[in-house]
């Protein structure tokens, strides 16, 4: 399987060989501590594979092409620790708006932003409607897995809170990644007693606003302890099966009503 890279084209190729129906996406990850287990690079590195292999697998049948990953994002609820290099909300939504207007200069009217770090999320959404808005292109946030405080699961004994650093994220990086990972930092860092929190709580109806050292000096929030790279394969393999799904209808999508 090829990976359909847009940079390597000429401007003239790039313009033939885009159209209408043809799916930009761009990677979106983040440069930020995950705990003393995990490299910076985590959410770029998981963005950017996940984003690879899907266009990979599926870029012929629905005609996807792979944008370069933006690496620096809203990483500041880690801004306490060295190794996060993050930009402001306002920074970030300019870039989002500029890379957005420099899409739709080609012939392709669909960009997706395929979302590697949770808290992109609510900004990332935000700047897709205002880019649908300012320039037609049809718009969309995915994520590779839904955090758990954004409505997606973690392990049971996370309690539903694997937000940063535990069990899902490292063996993920367990499986693309091994030699960046040191299993012997790995632990328990799940903050128990906000499971007695009915609402205000990750994944509650009631959000709060946060600093990952809230929750102790590690930065990290889930249980790393038991992680493997064969759960990470596992896992995936099961989001490269969701992103088809999931491009297959941003690839069709048309919100107007059809024609009685």
């Amino acid at each position: 399987m090829t990976v359909r890279l847009l940079t390597e084209l000429t401007a003239p190729v790039l313009r033939d060989s885009l159209g209408p129906d043809s799916v930009l996406v761009l990677p979106v990850g983040a440069i930020e501590q995950h705990g003393p287990h995990l490299p910076v690079a985590t959410d770029l590195i998981t963005a950017a594979s996940l984003a690879e292999r899907a266009v990979a697998r599926f870029g012929d049948e629905l005609d996807l092409w792979l944008l370069p990953p933006l690496a620096y994002t809203k990483s500041n609820e880690h801004a306490w620790s060295a190794g996060t290099f993050w930009l402001s909300a306002a920074t970030l939504t300019a870039v989002l708006h500029d890379l957005g207007r420099s899409v739709a200069m080609t012939p392709a009217r669909r960009l997706v932003f395929l979302n590697g770090h949770g808290g992109n999320s609510a900004l990332l959404q935000v700047a897709a409607r205002d880019i649908r808005l300012e320039t037609g292109l049809r718009t969309f946030t995915v994520h590779p897995r839904l955090p758990a405080d954004q409505g997606g699961q973690s392990p049971a004994g996370e309690l539903g809170m694997g937000v940063h650093g535990g069990f899902d994220e490292t063996s993920v990086m367990l499986h693309l990644r091994p030699d960046l990972v040191d299993m012997t930092q790995a632990g328990r860092w799940v903050p128990e007693h906000l499971a007695g929190y009915r609402h205000v709580r990750f994944g509650g109806s009631v959000s709060f606003g946060w600093s990952s050292d809230d929750f102790g000096p590690a930065g990290v929030i889930g249980d790393a302890s038991g992680a493997t790279a064969e759960a990470g394969a596992e896992r995936v393999e099961g989001m490269l099966a969701y992103l088809g799904e999931a491009l297959a209808e941003v690839a069709r999508f048309d919100p107007t009503p059809p024609a009685a």
